[in-house]
């Protein structure tokens, strides 16, 4: 066991790396290192890190830049990089960042005692970016620090290559967890007061694929909703090629699962999809949404779109302006497509032009904002429940949430309420959020 010290962790891109940074601070607080909120106290600093989009790549590299002060007054910092940028760079993040001492991968998480140490009695800097295709038990059951939402992954990796898509290059092929250990750490996440859980995978459709004996996602879903104490459950990120109708039929007969579900479509075009090598149309994708909304009406249904993805023509992009109107999604996450190093859009021709891809991003934000907003107006005079999460960042006199549709509400009341559900009667739609009194 080491000498107790100090571990900061920076974490950097989506769901998935928050519930791998967590995995990181369980792990090496067995061999010594308690958490810090504060950088100049660590003994030992990990960036987390995200390559899905260019700007969180530079983000990293600019905080690593802000850390050669930090290693210079304290030589015997250990200062380590991982996620898919260390994945992805290997030895050359090394070569690139003379103060840095640890570059590992997506799958090095359960190996980093043994690194550190190598770092610690050899002075060695060192590099480990293999894939290990295996999932180790949970570290801890429980939640180590009082929380109200929590993240469990139920598998890794991705098999689909969609061509702008780095993941399944630093994140390797498919493997799911097994459903036991999915069971073990969300059964002692519910009994240490975890209210909400969310189910991570690149493509939680494709859950026990791999394996014959596991149950699909569906089956999976049946066995979490049976967890005691466990109010809301949630996943993220389906593909629209694997949403089976055993898994729309979830909906509405699931106690504990949410009405929302995020759906990835990328684009309005099938000739973009195809070059996307997404393996769906726009058709299938619409017989999805139809289907979903048959099964529960009040379905909240948000995605993602890429804008001026290669060759992208004025036409594609009013097809996808098109579904945009059709579907009329309660919120999108949307970019401009950026190259990522090694995918095989990098070497498809005609390129949009930056500024010509950030025009008709914006003209997609401004129409998707004014639909939100129009769906939030349509919810005032209506009641909705709300787990309640904080205190709200405007004001300690009110209290922020989300409803299961996963909206975010605001209201008075008391900060007792904070980890418990509340009925909630909208009284304003607003732009990102909804504003509300507490029905007593």
């Amino acid at each position: 066991m080491l000498a107790e010290k100090k571990l900061y962790i920076a974490t950097f891109g989506c769901q998935m790396n928050e519930y791998d940074s967590e995995k990181m601070a369980l792990v090496l607080h067995e061999s010594g290192y308690d958490l810090t909120p504060d950088m100049e106290l660590a003994d030992l600093i990990l960036l987390n890190t995200c390559s899905i989009r260019d700007k969180a790549q530079q983000k990293v590299y600019s905080f690593l830049g802000r850390l050669h002060r930090l290693k210079e007054q304290k030589p015997e910092l250990i200062i380590g990089v991982g996620g898919c940028v260390a994945q992805q760079e290997g030895v050359r993040l090394l070569k690139r960042v003379p103060h840095l001492d640890l570059v590992f991968g997506t799958h090095g998480i359960y190996r980093l005692p043994d690194l550190i140490t190598r770092i610690l009695v050899k002075g060695e800097r060192v590099v480990d970016t293999d894939f290990h295709y295996s999932f180790p038990p949970p570290t801890t059951i429980k939640a180590t620090r009082p929380r109200i939402k929590a993240t469990v992954t139920i598998m890794q990796g991705c098999n689909n290559f969609c061509t702008y898509c780095i993941v399944p290059y630093v994140r390797g092929r498919e493997i799911s967890r097994p459903s036991r250990d999915i069971l073990k750490e969300v059964t002692g996440l519910a009994s240490s007061g975890v209210a909400e859980v969310t189910l991570l995978g690149q493509n939680v459709n494709s859950y026990g694929v791999e394996q014959p004996d596991s149950p699909s996602f569906p089956e999976l879903l049946k066995q979490v909703d049976a967890v005691p104490n466990l109010l809301r459950l949630r996943f993220t990120t389906s593909h629209p090629k694997d949403l089976s109708a055993e898994l729309i039929a979830t909906y509405g007969t699931l106690k504990t699962l949410c009405e929302h579900i995020h759906l990835p479509v990328q684009t309005g075009s099938d000739r973009i999809l195809r070059m996307m090598n997404r393996n769906y149309t726009i058709e299938s994708y619409l017989n999805i949404i139809k289907a979903l909304r048959r099964q529960f009406p009040t379905l909240a249904v948000t995605s993602d779109v890429i804008v001026g993805f290669p060759t992208e023509t004025a036409a594609d992009f009013d097809n996808t302006m098109a579904l945009i109107e059709e579907i009329r999604f309660d919120s999108l996450f949307s970019f401009c497509y950026s190259d990522r190093p090694g995918t095989k859009a990098t070497r498809l021709p005609d390129k949009v032009p930056f500024e010509e891809a950030a025009r008709r991003l914006a003209i997609l934000q401004d129409r998707q904002k004014e639909i939100t907003l129009e769906k939030n107006q349509a919810l005032e005079g209506g009641e909705v429940e709300v787990l309640v999460e904080a205190l709200s960042k405007k004001s300690d006199s009110m209290l922020q949430g989300r409803t299961r549709s996963n909206k975010v509400v605001n209201f008075m009341g008391s900060p007792d309420l904070v980890g418990h559900t509340a009925m909630v009667k909208v009284l304003e739609g607003r732009p990102n959020s909804l504003l509300g009194r507490q029905v007593e």
